[in-house]
C-alpha cells in the first residue's frame, strides 16, 4: 500500500518496492566506497585541510632535510597545503621566539626542533617571563647522526667515545688561568644533554669543571676557528666541515653514545593543532612522506646537493654527503666507510615519536636541574606527545609497520646505564655526576 506525505505544496507517494529498490541501491553503493576505500575515504575527500599554508621554521641541520624535501619534491602541495612556508630560524632562541609569536603575529607555527625544546615552552621554562606556550611534538624526524667535535689543541689525546682523558687537560688548562668552553647549541636541548652525557661518563662535571656555551648550529665551526671553544655537540653538516677545514676531529658521532637514538622532532603549537586538526595530519603526511624518500640510499646524493643549496643550507656537498651515507673521517687519522651512524630518516621507526624517549630527555632535564624533580614526566609527555595524530596519517599513507607500543622499552647506553622508562629515578640514582638529590 502506498503511504502519502502531506509537504503542504503538493502530495506525492512512496511505494514499498521503490523503497526497497533505493536502500538496495545505497547499501551497494556504500559497499562499493568500502572496497575502493577500506580505511576510509583519502584524507583530501574526506575532509581536507581547513587551510593551505602553515609557517615553519628550521635550523641548517641534516635532520631538517625532511621539510626541504617535502616542499621541494612537493609533498605538502599532494597533501593539500600547496602554500606551506620552511623559513630559515638563525637559531634554536629565535625558533623559540618565533613560535611563541606563532604566524599570525610575524612568527611560526611549527618547526624541526629539538625534541626537548616543546617540554621546556610548555613549561614556560625557556620563555619571556616564564609564560607557557603549549606544544605539541607530532613526529621524530630522526635517529642518530650528531657529532661531538674537540679543537685540534687536544688533537694528541685522540679522544673517543671516551671523553675522560680531557680531564687532566682541562685541570691543567684552567689551572694556567685559562677557560674550558663546552659548546651547544640551546640549554637543555638534545645536543647540551649528548655533550653533558658524555663529558660527565668520562668524569668531568659539565657544571663545575668547565664552562658550557651557546653558539647556534651554522656558527661552531667559525668560534672553534677562532679559539672560542675546546669541543662542541651538533648535528651535520657542521662537524664534516670543521674536519674537511682541519680546525678540530669528531670525537664520536652520538650514535656511538645510543645506537638508534632519538634526536629532533617536528613541533607544532598545540593552539594551531587544535584549531586545524585535519591541515596538522596532513603537513604529517607529507613530512612523513618525504623521511621515506630521504631514508633511500638512492637519494641521498640529491638531498645533499638540494639541501646544500644556497636558499637552504649555504654549504658545499662535500661537506654534507659523508657522513648521510656513514662514510665518517674523524679528522684524528680515524676514517671508517659505510658505518651504521648514519642519519637515520624512517627505517627502525625513526619517525614514530616514542613516549619512552620523550621520558628519558625530560629526565635528563631533571637530571641538570631543568625541570624540577617533583615533575610527573608520564603526565608532561602524554600531554605534549601527540603519537595518536602520528598514527592517523600513518593510515592514511598505508603505512603497515607500526609501532606495537609506546614505549621502545629499556634503553642502553655506551658506559652501561640503562634506562627504564617505566623507572626514571632508578636510572637517576645510577649516575653519579647531577644536580638533583634522588
Amino acid at each position: 500500500m502506498a503511504r502519502e506525505r502531506d509537504t503542504g505544496r503538493k502530495t506525492f507517494s512512496i511505494t514499498r518496492r521503490a523503497l526497497l529498490k533505493g536502500t538496495a541501491g545505497t547499501a551497494a553503493l556504500l559497499g562499493a566506497v568500502k572496497t575502493q576505500f577500506p580505511f576510509g575515504l583519502p584524507m583530501a575527500q574526506a575532509a581536507g585541510p581547513e587551510v593551505k599554508k602553515a609557517v615553519l621554521g628550521y635550523i641548517a641541520l641534516m635532520d631538517a632535510s625532511p621539510l626541504v624535501i617535502a616542499k621541494e619534491k612537493g609533498f605538502f602541495a599532494k597533501h593539500g597545503m600547496p602554500d606551506v612556508e620552511v623559513s630559515k630560524q638563525a637559531s634554536w632562541g629565535a625558533t623559540r621566539d618565533n613560535l611563541v609569536l606563532g604566524s599570525e603575529s610575524n612568527g611560526i607555527d611549527g618547526a624541526h626542533i629539538l625534541t626537548p625544546m616543546p617540554y621546556l615552552i610548555s613549561a614556560g621554562k625557556v620563555t619571556q617571563n616564564n609564560v607557557p606556550t603549549p606544544m605539541y611534538i607530532l613526529a621524530r624526524l630522526n635517529l642518530d647522526a650528531q657529532g661531538i667535535s674537540v679543537s685540534n689543541e687536544y688533537k694528541d689525546l685522540k679522544v673517543t667515545a671516551d671523553a675522560s682523558p680531557l680531564k687532566a687537560a682541562f685541570e691543567k688548562k684552567k689551572a694556567a688561568g685559562k677557560e674550558v668552553k663546552i659548546a651547544m647549541t640551546f640549554p637543555g636541548g638534545t645536543h647540551d644533554l649528548w655533550i653533558r652525557y658524555w663529558l660527565a661518563a668520562g668524569g668531568v662535571d659539565p657544571d663545575k669543571d668547565v664552562s658550557t656555551i651557546v653558539v647556534p648550529p651554522p656558527q661552531m665551526v667559525a668560534n672553534m676557528k677562532v679559539g672560542n671553544m675546546d669541543a662542541f655537540c651538533v648535528g651535520e653538516p657542521w662537524n664534516e666541515q670543521l674536519v674537511n677545514q682541519n680546525i678540530g676531529y669528531t670525537a664520536c658521532t652520538t650514535g656511538e653514545l645510543w645506537f638508534k637514538h632519538p634526536e629532533k622532532a617536528l613541533g607544532m603549537r598545540a593552539a594551531w593543532v587544535d584549531k586545524y586538526p585535519n591541515a596538522a595530519k596532513a603537513l604529517l603526511a607529507a613530512v612523513m612522506e618525504a623521511q621515506q624518500w630521504c631514508d633511500k640510499p638512492e637519494n641521498k646524493d640529491e638531498m645533499s646537493a638540494i639541501v646544500g643549496k644556497r636558499q637552504w643550507f649555504n654549504v658545499p656537498v662535500a661537506d654534507i654527503v659523508g657522513r648521510t651515507k656513514g662514510d665518517i673521517n674523524y679528522g684524528n687519522g680515524r676514517i671508517e666507510k659505510g658505518t651504521k651512524h648514519f642519519m637515520k630518516f624512517w627505517q627502525d621507526h625513526a619517525s614514530y615519536p616514542f613516549k619512552s624517549h620523550d621520558a628519558w630527555f625530560v629526565t635528563e632535564d631533571i637530571r641538570w636541574g631543568k625541570f624540577e624533580p617533583t615533575t610527573d614526566i608520564k603526565a608532561m609527555v602524554d600531554k605534549v606527545n601527540r603519537e595518536d595524530l602520528w598514527r592517523e596519517a600513518a593510515k592514511q599513507l598505508s603505512v603497515s609497520d607500526l609501532p606495537a607500543s609506546t614505549s621502545r622499552g629499556k634503553e642502553t647506553f655506551f658506559d652501561g646505564k640503562v634506562f627504564d622508562p617505566d623507572k626514571p629515578g632508578e636510572y637517576l640514582k645510577s649516575l653519579s655526576i647531577k644536580r638533583v638529590e634522588v
